[in-house]
Protein backbone atom coordinates (compact mmCIF):
# COMPACT_ATOMS: atom_id res chain seq x y z
CA UNK A 1 0.00 0.00 0.00
CA UNK A 2 1.25 3.20 -1.38
CA UNK A 3 4.70 2.38 -2.21
CA UNK A 4 3.83 3.23 -5.71
CA UNK A 5 2.89 6.86 -4.56
CA UNK A 6 6.41 7.05 -2.20
CA UNK A 7 8.19 5.69 -5.55
CA UNK A 8 6.84 8.08 -8.27
CA UNK A 9 6.75 11.32 -6.00
CA UNK A 10 8.70 13.18 -3.45
CA UNK A 11 5.86 14.70 -1.38
CA UNK A 12 4.73 11.09 -0.81
CA UNK A 13 8.00 10.00 0.33
CA UNK A 14 8.46 12.91 2.62
CA UNK A 15 5.39 12.17 3.96
CA UNK A 16 6.14 8.57 5.01
CA UNK A 17 9.68 9.33 6.35
CA UNK A 18 7.86 12.13 8.32
CA UNK A 19 5.49 9.30 10.02
CA UNK A 20 8.24 7.73 10.44
CA UNK A 21 10.41 9.94 12.40
CA UNK A 22 6.80 10.90 14.40
CA UNK A 23 6.80 7.65 15.90
CA UNK A 24 10.52 7.01 15.71
CA UNK A 25 9.97 3.18 14.06
CA UNK A 26 9.38 2.10 10.20
CA UNK A 27 5.68 2.62 9.44
CA UNK A 28 6.39 2.69 6.10
CA UNK A 29 8.16 -0.47 5.77
CA UNK A 30 5.25 -2.27 7.35
CA UNK A 31 2.85 0.15 5.06
CA UNK A 32 4.13 -1.50 1.91
CA UNK A 33 5.46 -4.98 2.77
CA UNK A 34 3.55 -5.49 6.03
CA UNK A 35 3.01 -8.24 7.45
CA UNK A 36 -1.00 -7.86 7.20
CA UNK A 37 -1.45 -9.08 10.85
CA UNK A 38 0.83 -6.58 12.04
CA UNK A 39 -0.45 -3.90 9.67
CA UNK A 40 -4.25 -4.89 10.85
CA UNK A 41 -3.79 -4.26 14.49
CA UNK A 42 -5.97 -0.84 15.03
CA UNK A 43 -2.72 0.85 16.73
CA UNK A 44 -0.79 0.54 13.39
CA UNK A 45 -3.91 0.48 11.05
CA UNK A 46 -5.02 3.92 12.29
CA UNK A 47 -2.07 5.76 11.21
CA UNK A 48 -0.93 3.89 8.66
CA UNK A 49 -4.73 4.88 6.55
CA UNK A 50 -3.73 8.40 8.22
CA UNK A 51 -0.26 8.41 6.64
CA UNK A 52 -1.77 6.89 2.98
CA UNK A 53 -4.28 9.95 2.88
CA UNK A 54 -1.99 12.86 3.78
CA UNK A 55 0.51 11.20 0.98
CA UNK A 56 -2.06 11.79 -1.63
CA UNK A 57 -3.92 15.05 -0.27
CA UNK A 58 -0.84 16.42 -0.42
CA UNK A 59 0.16 15.60 -4.03
CA UNK A 60 -3.29 16.63 -5.16
CA UNK A 61 -2.47 20.03 -3.48
CA UNK A 62 0.85 19.95 -5.33
CA UNK A 63 -1.24 19.66 -7.62
CA UNK A 64 -3.42 22.65 -7.70
CA UNK A 65 -6.46 20.36 -6.58
CA UNK A 66 -7.58 21.96 -2.94
CA UNK A 67 -10.71 21.04 -1.29
CA UNK A 68 -13.51 23.86 -0.38
CA UNK A 69 -14.52 21.34 2.78
CA UNK A 70 -13.30 18.62 4.16
CA UNK A 71 -14.75 15.68 5.96
CA UNK A 72 -13.41 12.04 6.89
CA UNK A 73 -15.83 8.67 8.37
CA UNK A 74 -14.62 7.95 11.47
CA UNK A 75 -10.60 7.90 11.50
CA UNK A 76 -10.72 9.71 8.28
CA UNK A 77 -11.68 13.38 10.36
CA UNK A 78 -8.18 13.64 11.79
CA UNK A 79 -7.13 13.34 8.40
CA UNK A 80 -9.54 16.33 7.06
CA UNK A 81 -7.97 17.78 9.64
CA UNK A 82 -4.50 17.72 8.61
CA UNK A 83 -5.82 18.55 5.07
CA UNK A 84 -7.33 21.67 6.79
CA UNK A 85 -4.45 22.76 9.01
CA UNK A 86 -6.03 22.19 12.52
CA UNK A 87 -3.12 20.48 13.88
CA UNK A 88 0.24 19.06 12.71
CA UNK A 89 0.89 15.77 10.45
CA UNK A 90 3.47 14.57 13.02
CA UNK A 91 0.62 14.99 15.87
CA UNK A 92 -2.12 12.99 14.15
CA UNK A 93 0.40 10.09 13.42
CA UNK A 94 1.11 10.19 17.25
CA UNK A 95 -2.82 10.95 18.38
CA UNK A 96 -4.29 7.99 16.35
CA UNK A 97 -1.48 5.44 17.05
CA UNK A 98 -2.78 6.49 20.71
CA UNK A 99 -6.56 6.14 19.58
CA UNK A 100 -6.24 3.04 18.14
CA UNK A 101 -4.47 1.59 20.99
CA UNK A 102 -7.29 3.07 24.01
CA UNK A 103 -9.75 2.16 21.68
CA UNK A 104 -8.78 -1.77 21.34
CA UNK A 105 -7.81 -1.63 25.25
CA UNK A 106 -11.00 -0.38 26.18
CA UNK A 107 -12.95 -3.83 25.87
CA UNK A 108 -11.00 -7.52 26.27
CA UNK A 109 -10.86 -9.37 22.96
CA UNK A 110 -13.58 -11.21 22.09
CA UNK A 111 -16.40 -9.27 24.50
CA UNK A 112 -17.66 -6.53 21.97
CA UNK A 113 -18.59 -6.76 18.52
CA UNK A 114 -20.14 -4.63 15.23
CA UNK A 115 -22.85 -5.58 12.66
CA UNK A 116 -24.13 -4.19 9.48
CA UNK A 117 -27.65 -3.62 9.49
CA UNK A 118 -28.61 -3.29 6.30
CA UNK A 119 -32.64 -2.34 4.80
CA UNK A 120 -33.91 -0.71 7.86
CA UNK A 121 -34.31 2.80 8.98
CA UNK A 122 -32.69 4.90 12.26
CA UNK A 123 -35.85 4.54 13.85
CA UNK A 124 -35.71 0.80 13.55
CA UNK A 125 -32.45 -0.01 14.22
CA UNK A 126 -32.75 2.21 17.78
CA UNK A 127 -35.38 0.04 18.45
CA UNK A 128 -33.91 -3.05 17.56
CA UNK A 129 -31.39 -2.20 19.43
CA UNK A 130 -33.28 -0.83 22.35
CA UNK A 131 -35.42 -4.10 22.86
CA UNK A 132 -32.52 -6.19 22.69
CA UNK A 133 -30.15 -4.62 25.05
CA UNK A 134 -30.95 -6.52 28.29
CA UNK A 135 -28.92 -4.04 30.56
CA UNK A 136 -25.90 -4.26 28.28
CA UNK A 137 -24.55 -1.51 25.65
CA UNK A 138 -25.77 -2.08 22.03
CA UNK A 139 -26.51 1.08 19.75
CA UNK A 140 -26.28 2.61 16.10
CA UNK A 141 -22.29 2.90 15.60
CA UNK A 142 -21.92 4.20 11.96
CA UNK A 143 -25.01 5.77 9.99
CA UNK A 144 -23.73 5.23 6.46
CA UNK A 145 -26.55 5.98 4.46
CA UNK A 146 -28.30 3.81 1.58
CA UNK A 147 -29.96 1.48 4.04
CA UNK A 148 -26.68 1.03 6.05
CA UNK A 149 -26.30 1.00 9.51
CA UNK A 150 -24.08 -0.62 11.46
CA UNK A 151 -24.65 -1.33 15.47
CA UNK A 152 -22.18 -2.21 17.91
CA UNK A 153 -21.87 -2.87 21.79
CA UNK A 154 -21.27 -6.53 23.55
CA UNK A 155 -21.10 -9.17 21.73
CA UNK A 156 -24.00 -10.88 23.03
CA UNK A 157 -26.25 -8.12 22.64
CA UNK A 158 -25.39 -6.98 19.29
CA UNK A 159 -26.44 -10.70 18.08
CA UNK A 160 -29.15 -10.25 20.01
CA UNK A 161 -29.78 -6.73 18.27
CA UNK A 162 -29.31 -8.70 15.03
CA UNK A 163 -31.84 -10.97 15.11
CA UNK A 164 -34.75 -8.56 16.17
CA UNK A 165 -33.76 -6.13 13.45
CA UNK A 166 -34.27 -9.03 11.42
CA UNK A 167 -38.04 -9.63 12.74
CA UNK A 168 -38.52 -5.84 12.32
CA UNK A 169 -37.70 -5.49 8.68
CA UNK A 170 -33.86 -5.57 8.21
CA UNK A 171 -33.18 -7.77 4.87
CA UNK A 172 -29.70 -8.38 6.54
CA UNK A 173 -27.60 -8.34 9.34
CA UNK A 174 -23.96 -9.09 8.59
CA UNK A 175 -21.40 -9.11 11.40
CA UNK A 176 -18.04 -7.46 11.04
CA UNK A 177 -15.06 -8.96 11.71
CA UNK A 178 -13.46 -6.09 13.99
CA UNK A 179 -10.79 -5.60 16.90
CA UNK A 180 -13.36 -3.52 19.18
CA UNK A 181 -17.24 -2.20 19.16
CA UNK A 182 -16.33 1.24 17.77
CA UNK A 183 -18.46 4.26 18.27
CA UNK A 184 -20.05 2.87 21.23
CA UNK A 185 -20.36 3.78 25.10
CA UNK A 186 -18.16 0.96 25.30
CA UNK A 187 -15.54 3.50 23.99
CA UNK A 188 -15.77 6.31 26.55
CA UNK A 189 -12.61 4.58 28.45
CA UNK A 190 -10.71 5.16 24.96
CA UNK A 191 -12.52 8.76 25.10
CA UNK A 192 -11.26 9.32 28.84
CA UNK A 193 -7.60 9.05 27.86
CA UNK A 194 -7.91 10.39 24.72
CA UNK A 195 -8.91 13.70 25.50
CA UNK A 196 -6.03 15.12 27.57
CA UNK A 197 -3.72 14.21 24.85
CA UNK A 198 -5.98 15.95 21.62
CA UNK A 199 -6.67 19.06 24.57
CA UNK A 200 -2.56 19.36 24.94
CA UNK A 201 -1.98 19.51 21.07
CA UNK A 202 -1.00 22.81 19.34
CA UNK A 203 -3.86 23.74 17.06
CA UNK A 204 -4.96 26.26 14.31
CA UNK A 205 -8.61 27.14 13.29
CA UNK A 206 -9.21 25.18 10.37
CA UNK A 207 -8.50 26.75 6.77
CA UNK A 208 -11.48 25.04 5.37
CA UNK A 209 -14.62 24.02 7.47
CA UNK A 210 -14.28 20.07 8.57
CA UNK A 211 -17.68 18.75 8.54
CA UNK A 212 -17.96 16.56 11.89
CA UNK A 213 -19.27 13.15 12.55
CA UNK A 214 -20.79 13.72 15.92
CA UNK A 215 -22.86 16.40 13.99
CA UNK A 216 -22.51 17.19 10.86
CA UNK A 217 -21.65 20.51 11.90
CA UNK A 218 -19.20 22.59 9.64
CA UNK A 219 -16.14 23.26 12.43
CA UNK A 220 -14.58 26.95 12.02
CA UNK A 221 -12.85 27.31 15.16
CA UNK A 222 -10.04 24.86 17.06
CA UNK A 223 -11.54 24.60 20.16
CA UNK A 224 -15.05 23.35 18.89
CA UNK A 225 -12.63 20.47 16.60
CA UNK A 226 -11.04 19.70 19.35
CA UNK A 227 -14.38 18.82 21.14
CA UNK A 228 -15.81 17.21 18.50
CA UNK A 229 -13.09 14.89 18.01
CA UNK A 230 -13.45 14.09 21.47
CA UNK A 231 -16.96 13.40 21.57
CA UNK A 232 -16.51 11.26 18.49
CA UNK A 233 -14.54 8.33 19.79
CA UNK A 234 -18.01 6.84 21.56
CA UNK A 235 -20.50 8.36 19.50
CA UNK A 236 -22.16 7.11 16.30
CA UNK A 237 -20.72 8.75 12.93
CA UNK A 238 -23.34 10.20 11.10
CA UNK A 239 -21.78 9.97 7.82
CA UNK A 240 -25.21 10.05 5.97
CA UNK A 241 -25.85 13.25 7.52
CA UNK A 242 -22.30 14.77 7.02
CA UNK A 243 -22.51 13.78 3.14
CA UNK A 244 -25.92 16.01 2.95
CA UNK A 245 -24.40 18.74 4.85
CA UNK A 246 -21.67 19.08 1.99
CA UNK A 247 -24.31 18.83 -0.67
CA UNK A 248 -26.28 21.41 1.39
CA UNK A 249 -23.32 23.66 1.47
CA UNK A 250 -23.07 23.37 -2.65
CA UNK A 251 -20.87 20.71 -2.50
CA UNK A 252 -21.04 18.56 -5.74
CA UNK A 253 -17.41 16.84 -6.46
CA UNK A 254 -16.01 14.86 -4.04
CA UNK A 255 -12.50 13.21 -3.73
CA UNK A 256 -11.87 10.31 -1.95
CA UNK A 257 -8.18 9.79 -0.82
CA UNK A 258 -6.26 7.04 0.59
CA UNK A 259 -6.86 3.30 0.63
CA UNK A 260 -10.38 2.08 -0.68
CA UNK A 261 -13.33 2.77 -2.33
CA UNK A 262 -15.99 2.43 0.87
CA UNK A 263 -16.67 6.30 1.61
CA UNK A 264 -17.05 6.86 -2.83
CA UNK A 265 -19.65 3.97 -2.91
CA UNK A 266 -21.72 5.70 0.32
CA UNK A 267 -21.71 9.24 -1.43
CA UNK A 268 -22.88 7.49 -4.41
CA UNK A 269 -25.98 6.16 -2.74
CA UNK A 270 -26.32 9.69 -0.73
CA UNK A 271 -25.92 12.33 -2.82
CA UNK A 272 -27.33 12.01 -6.68
CA UNK A 273 -25.93 13.51 -9.14
CA UNK A 274 -22.49 14.03 -7.51
CA UNK A 275 -19.41 13.41 -8.95
CA UNK A 276 -16.97 10.84 -7.36
CA UNK A 277 -13.51 10.13 -7.34
CA UNK A 278 -10.82 7.97 -5.48
CA UNK A 279 -7.43 8.53 -5.32
CA UNK A 280 -5.08 5.70 -3.45
CA UNK A 281 -2.56 5.25 -6.37
CA UNK A 282 -0.46 7.07 -9.24
CA UNK A 283 -3.00 5.39 -11.67
CA UNK A 284 -5.87 7.52 -10.52
CA UNK A 285 -4.49 10.82 -11.46
CA UNK A 286 -5.56 11.11 -14.60
CA UNK A 287 -8.91 10.77 -13.88
CA UNK A 288 -9.07 13.59 -11.10
CA UNK A 289 -6.87 16.08 -12.89
CA UNK A 290 -9.24 15.68 -15.79
CA UNK A 291 -12.47 16.15 -13.60
CA UNK A 292 -11.15 19.61 -12.09
CA UNK A 293 -9.43 21.27 -15.52
CA UNK A 294 -12.66 20.18 -16.82
CA UNK A 295 -14.48 22.18 -14.30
Amino acid sequence: MGKALADQFDVCKRTFAEADEALHEKLSDLIFNGPADRLTLTENTQPAILTMSIAVSRLLNERGIAPAFVAGHSLGEYSAHVAAGTFSFADAVRLVRNRGRYMQEAVPVGEGAMAAILGLDEAGVNAACEQAAQGEVVSAANLNGGGQIVIAGTAAAVARASERAKTLGARRAIPLTVSAPFHCALMKPAEARLAPELRAVTTADPRVPVVANVDAEPKRGAAASIEALIKQVASPVRWEDVVRRLASEGVTRYVEVGPGKALSGMIKRIASGATIQNVEGPGDLPAIEALFSAA
